[in-house]
Formats: structure tokens, sequence, C-alpha cells
């Protein structure tokens, strides 16, 4: 489906801003700021915002910013965007930059990883913004179990749903593919290339995650919103929703024996807490917030302290949460979900995304503030160790290779053309950088490394890479020799960005998005022979961004 060509500089910094694509907007979101009883117009230091405006400055600044800056723009990965500077801050107020100097930043970007918005906000909504960086925030509403519980909505009872799948179709094939430009996700059956389904979902969606039986699929988005889908009706259904907040990037189910297809966990962005829901109905259990103190140097409050990745131990009956900007992982047990007991290690900041080691044992995350990889013991809830590996690492969930060099887990690097092998079995050189690889070309942008147990390859992205010719193609990479191997670009008839891997069930096709171009798509290669097998390029494929497998998203195959 064709789309009008954006600046292809937008994507330089949202991923950085820890969000997997934050710029574009949707008609179906909630915008935290929107909801104001009073208005009254703002004045600060002689600049004057209306009431109008400023709700207009909020919406873009929630669609555009807040990933870096932070809802109440006291700043995160980016810096604060507050008039005057906090205390403690080295970073100067907005009223200090003024206008001009404040217009600067926000048409040119910044070689720290802004992107250049001039081109995709309009001139007036660049003056409006100068205003509005330069009054202050206005507060977020409060948004507790009473909201969330009022979200709700429960559209099939479990006792209306179908006991057994109503087709004989593999639904561990199926795949779940991410529209977020249109607030949409399409069900396709992997093993007929077949769209199934397109559903509504909400604004922006983040990821997909799967039950424990592999039989619902759960999408969150930008908006907070959860939608579950069924997978047992002849065509995929939406059987439940509800808003766990303003902002969110990260559910998870629990998937220790026992407890499969029973609880599911919200890790809200704004505002910042912890939620647990029932799996099977999405009715809300329990609320935890997440401000405490950091990881670090003087012990800092921390107020927004926003849950970044989550993952789903299959050795315990916890999860893994990430306390981005206090650089936190919370295990958090759910074995009593409306008391749930919470085990904090500190460990580095910004945590961000990562994944399980080939043993499940241990979770490693990326600190990318720090530069860092953090290797946690899930079973006995400590640190273990913390490795330097590069300019802002981003592996996604990472991936799982072996080789002489040993069990290995893989990350790329935003900031930086590095790949990064760690050593995760014992003996000499656990937990140690093992190898370091370069990708084809300059500079990073890389956000997703992808392999599978049946696989001989490595597939690596370039998606932030500011080069076009770069950001198109995805390189791969021989496992046993970790030499290049291929080079492979956009097939004939697409264009746009090349983002996210996603392996069939039987581990022998790779698909990948292209979006951002005038073509999207989804293509799908032979991971064999590195061949296209086939484009999906249907009226219906807009702007495709992350893709996952039931069957490696319930058992966690990276």
């Amino acid at each position: 489906m064709k789309f009008s060509k954006l600046n292809l500089n937008l994507l330089g910094a949202l991923v950085i801003a820890s969000i997997l694509f934050v710029s574009c907007k949707s008609d179906k979101k909630d915008d935290p700021y929107a909801k104001k009883t009073e208005t009254t117009d703002v004045a600060t230091d002689g600049i004057v915002i209306t009431d109008a405006e400023m709700e207009q400055g909020s919406a873009i600044f929630f669609d555009r910013c807040a990933g870096c800056h932070g809802s109440s723009r006291k700043g995160a990965t980016g810096p604060h965007l507050l008039p005057v500077k906090p205390e403690g801050s080295d970073k100067p107020g907005t009223l200090e930059f003024g206008a001009d100097g404040l217009k600067a930043f926000i048409v040119n970007g910044t070689a720290a990883g802004m992107p250049e918005w001039g081109g995709i906000l309009t001139d007036q909504e660049i003056e409006l913004m100068t205003r509005f960086l330069q009054v202050d925030p206005p507060p977020i509403p409060p948004y507790g179990m009473d909201e969330m519980t009022a979200s709700w909505n429960l559209i099939i009872p479990v006792v209306d749903r179908p006991t057994k799948p109503q087709h004989n179709r593999n639904i561990d094939n199926y795949f779940g593919v991410i529209m977020r430009d249109a607030g949409k996700v399409a069900i396709i059956d992997g093993d007929t290339k077949k769209q199934l389904a397109v559903l509504k979902t909400g604004f922006a969606v983040h990821i997909l995650r799967t039950s424990a039986s592999g039989r619902y699929i759960y999408s969150v988005g930008r908006d907070g919103r959860i939608t579950m889908i069924d997978t047992y009706p002849d065509v995929p259904t939406i059987v439940a929703e509800v808003k766990g907040g303003f902002d969110s990037r990260s559910v998870e189910v629990s998937k220790f024996k026992g407890f499969e297809d029973k609880y599911l966990v919200f890790g809200g962005y704004s505002p910042s807490h912890i939620a647990i829901l029932d799996a099977q109905t999405l009715e809300p259990l329990s609320i935890t917030p997440t401000a405490g103190n950091a990881c670090d140097g003087d012990k800092e409050f921390i107020e927004e302290a926003r849950v970044a990745a989550i993952v789903a131990s299959h050795t315990d009956p916890v999860w893994i949460c990430n306390i981005k900007e206090r650089g936190i992982v919370a295990i958090v047990d759910y074995t009593d979900p409306r008391n749930p007991a919470i085990t904090e290690i500190p460990a580095a900041r910004f945590l961000h995304d990562g994944g399980f080691d080939s043993t499940g044992h241990y979770f490693l995350v990326a600190a990318n503030a720090s530069n860092k990889i953090v290797v946690i013991d899930v079973p006995n809830k400590k640190l273990v160790a913390i490795i330097e590996t590069g300019n802002m690492p981003h592996p996604g969930r990472g991936t799982n290779i072996k080789n002489d060099l040993g069990n290995l887990w893989v990350t790329s690097h935003l900031g930086e053309n590095k790949l990064s092998f760690i050593k995760t079995n014992p003996g000499e050189g656990q937990w140690t950088v093992v190898k370091e690889v370069k990708a084809t070309g300059n500079g990073g942008g890389a956000l997703f490394v992808k392999s599978h147990p049946k696989s001989k390859h490595l597939w690596v992205d370039r998606t932030l890479n500011p080069n076009a010719e770069l950001n198109s193609t995805v390189d791969v990479f021989d496992i046993k020799t970790l030499e290049l191997k291929a080079n492979l670009k956009a097939p004939e008839g697409v264009d746009g960005r090349a983002v996210h891997f996603e392996y069939n069930k039987a581990g022998n096709e790779v698909w990948v998005s292209y979006f951002m171009g005038e073509n999207s798509a989804i293509v799908i290669y032979d991971d064999k022979t590195l061949k296209v097998k086939q484009v999906i390029q249907e009226d219906w494929v807009e702007n495709p961004t992350g893709k996952f497998n039931v069957y490696n998203t319930t058992h966690d195959i990276y």
C-alpha cells in the first residue's frame, strides 16, 4: 500500500526514546493531558499560551517527545524540558534557550539522537512548541484502580468462547503483525501466508505477547490500551480490552507451570506502575506504583519511573520488570496477584530491553544510557554481572547462538556499528564480550538481532541509520564464523526501512517488515538460501513493524 514519504531522519531517535516507533498519529488514542476540567490562558515570563494551544502542544509533545523526555518533561533518555533548571541538573532550563534556540533544536535535531522535526512539524507547530516548552507542563491527571476498572470491557465472557479451535489451522504458526500508524494488528496464517483478520487495537501498538497456551494474543500500545485476541474462532476476535494507563510499552503473561493463562502484567509509562490483571478477562487485580530511589549516586527519588521491557520466567512464578529511569530490575512474584511480592535489584540506568540466555536461567537487559548489559540470575534473584558493550546497546530480546566460542547472547547497538557477543555458558570468559563484529557501512542504527536454534544465520537490521541504503537493507552473518554472508536489499517494488525479524515455528523462514516508504511490505526470506520466498503487499498492509510468531513468542525462542 502506498504512503507519502516522510523525512527519513524521523526514526533517528524514536527507539532511542525507548519506544519502538513513536512519531505518527492515529485517530484512536488517549492523551493524558486531554482530560482537563478547567481551562485558562497561561503566561510565564511574558510567554503567553492559550488553553487551545496548550492542548495542541500537549498532544504534539505526547506523540513526539514524551518517550525520550518523559510525560512530565523531567527527562529520561533525553534531557529535561522544564522552564527552569531543576535542582541537581546540569542542563539549563528552556527559558535560557529562548524561542530561537528551541526552534533550532526542534528543526535541526541533535547529534545525540534527537530527530529533525523540520519538514515534519509545520511552522505553526514548531512556533507553538517553542512557547509550550517555556511554560510549566500541565499536570497529568490521576489514573488508578477506579479508572482502570471503569475502562474494562469484557466483550465476550469466557463461558461464551469456544472450548476448542473452530478451524484446522496451525495456531502455533500464526503471526501477529503490528501496523502501528493505523492502530491495527493483523493476524496471518504462517502456513498459507493468508491474512485472517485485521483488528483495530489502539494508538501505536508497541508489542504483542501470547498466553502460555498460545491461544490468546495480547497487544499494548502507547495509549495504554490492552487488547486481547482469541485465536480459536475461525476469524480471530477481540474478546476483551482495558486501559492500563495513559502510556505504555509492555505486557506479559504468567508462564510458570500451574499458572498458565492465569495472569497478565502491564507496565505503565504514564502513570508509572505495575498492574496485574486476570489473563482470561483482563479484569484489573492490583496496581503497584514504581516510583522510588535510583540505583546509583545519591539515591535520587524518581517519581516518573517507567516500566520498560517485561519478561516471564519459565522456571519460577515471577515476571522480570525493568524500571527504566531508576535502573532497577524488579522481580514480581505473582502467586498472590492482589498483593505481589517484589524484589528490587539495583542495576544501571536506563534499563530498556532484553531477553533470556539459552537456559532461561539468566536475563540480560540493556542499560542503554550506561552502554552496558546487565545480567540477572532470575531463580536466585540477584545481579550477576554488568558488562560494557558499546554505545547504546539495543538488543530487542537479543538472540542466542552457539559456535566454537561457546553459548553466546548477542546485542546490536544504536549508537555505533557493533555487534557484541557475550559468552553465557560457565567457564572462562563467562559474562564477557568474547567477540565484536561490524555490519556493512558506517554508523549505528541497529534495532534488532535475530536467530533461531535451527538456523545457521544471524540477522541484523540498521533501521535508524541515516543512510537510506543501509536502513533499507539487512545483514546476514554466518553463525559459525561470524563473518558477513549477505547484504540483502529490499526486493523490487518494496521500499522503506527494514525493521524487526521473526522466524516461523519451523525456523526456516525469516519475516522482515519494510515501512515508512511508498511501498511498504512484509518480505519473507528462505533462511537457508537467503532468497525471497514471498512479498505480502496487499491493500491491508499499512506500514508493518513488529511481527510475532505465536510459538516462538510463547516459548521465548530467539
